[in-house]
């Protein structure tokens, strides 16, 4: 599936642990930041999505990120389900072309109201699978 996005920041002082390297779950923060400015673009909403929650991630840790540093984050949307959907997530580091973590994240389709995961809706769906 052909969706992709990407997402460029720098590297905060507050993101640094004592050794001097982004804290590994600051990457959690990149990861979530990404995906609400792609659901803003995907969906043509602002603030915070009110249908969507996460449900799994998980990170591999390739190369450290430092203070300065620039990172993208990309995104690519590799399935979708009834009422989820699978992102594969790259940060590389803008500089050196080096892949600082890659991820995977699942997002389900939530109904606050009712208390349930709800089915993806078919203007979305079509965005996703591009």
């Amino acid at each position: 599936m052909p969706v992709t996005y990407e997402h460029e920041f720098d590297v905060r002082f507050r993101d640094c642990d004592a050794f001097g390297h982004v804290n590994n779950a600051v990457y959690l923060t990149y990861l979530e930041q990404a995906r609400v400015e792609a659901w803003h673009r995907l969906t043509g909403t602002t603030g915070l999505p009110r249908n969507i929650i996460l449900a799994r991630v998980e990170i591999d840790y390739r190369a450290p990120a430092t203070l300065g540093d620039r990172l993208l984050v990309r995104l690519r949307t590799v399935a979708v389900g009834t009422k989820s959907f699978t992102l594969d997530c790259d940060i590389e580091n803008v500089r050196t072309r080096a892949t600082v973590a890659t991820a995977r994240t699942v997002q389900v389709m939530y109904d606050y109201a009712l208390g349930k995961s709800i089915a993806i809706p078919p203007d979305i769906r079509a965005r996703l699978e591009g």
